[in-house]
C-alpha cells in the first residue's frame, strides 16, 4: 500500500473552515432573497427563502446525524442546493404570478395547487433526472465524490419537497392574490 498524500485539519483551520462556510452559505441566501425580492413581491421572497434554509438545515442536519464529515466538497454541494432549490421553487412562483393575472377570482389555495399541478411533470422530470446522475456519481465516483453526490442527493429531495409543500404554502398564508401583488407593483 503506498499512501501519496495524507492530510490533516487541525482546530483552527477547522475553524476557519467553519466560519467561511457559513459566511458563504449566508451571503449565498442573502443574494438569493435579493434576486427574489426584486423579481417578485416580498411574499414570493419570503416564502423561497424559508424553503431555502429548509433545505440546508435538513441536509446539514443529517450529515450532523450521521456524523459525517462536512468538508469543502459538501460546503460547494450544500452551495449548488440553494441554486437548484431556488430554480425549482422560482419556476413553479413564475406560474401562480401568471396564473394571479389569468384568474384573479381564484383563491390563493386553488391557484397555488393548480400552479404545481401545471409545473409538477418538469418538477418531478428535472429532480429524477438529477438523481439518476447522483446516485450514479455515488456509486461509482469513488470516496472522494460520495459526500459530495450524498449532499446533492439530499438536497434535490429536499429542495423538491420544499419548492411545493413549503414555499407555495407561505403563499397561501400570507393571503397573496392579484391585489396584493398589484399594490407592491404600484408601490415600485
Amino acid at each position: 500500500m503506498d499512501f501519496r498524500r495524507i492530510e490533516n485539519v487541525g482546530p483552527k483551520v477547522s475553524s476557519e473552515l467553519l466560519k467561511s462556510s457559513l459566511v458563504a452559505i449566508s451571503l449565498s441566501l442573502a443574494a438569493m432573497l435579493i434576486y427574489v425580492w426584486i423579481r417578485f413581491e416580498w411574499q414570493f421572497s419570503l416564502g423561497a427563502i424559508l424553503a431555502l434554509f429548509h433545505d440546508v438545515i435538513l441536509t446539514l442536519g443529517i450529515f450532523s446525524l450521521f456524523s459525517i464529515e462536512v468538508n469543502l466538497s459538501i460546503v460547494a454541494a450544500v452551495l449548488t442546493i440553494v441554486g437548484y432549490s431556488m430554480n425549482d421553487t422560482v419556476v413553479i412562483y413564475d406560474r401562480v404570478r401568471e396564473n394571479l393575472k389569468k384568474l384573479p377570482d381564484v383563491k390563493i389555495f386553488e391557484l397555488t395547487n393548480i400552479s404545481i399541478n401545471e409545473t409538477l411533470s418538469r418538477t418531478i422530470i428535472t429532480s429524477a433526472t438529477t438523481l439518476l446522475a447522483l446516485f450514479s456519481i455515488f456509486i461509482f465516483g469513488g470516496e472522494i465524490l460520495k459526500g459530495f453526490s450524498l449532499a446533492m442527493i439530499l438536497g434535490v429531495i429536499f429542495g423538491t419537497y420544499s419548492s411545493i409543500y413549503i414555499a407555495n404554502p407561505i403563499l397561501v398564508y400570507l393571503r397573496v392574490s392579484l391585489k396584493t401583488v398589484s399594490k407592491d407593483e404600484n408601490e415600485n
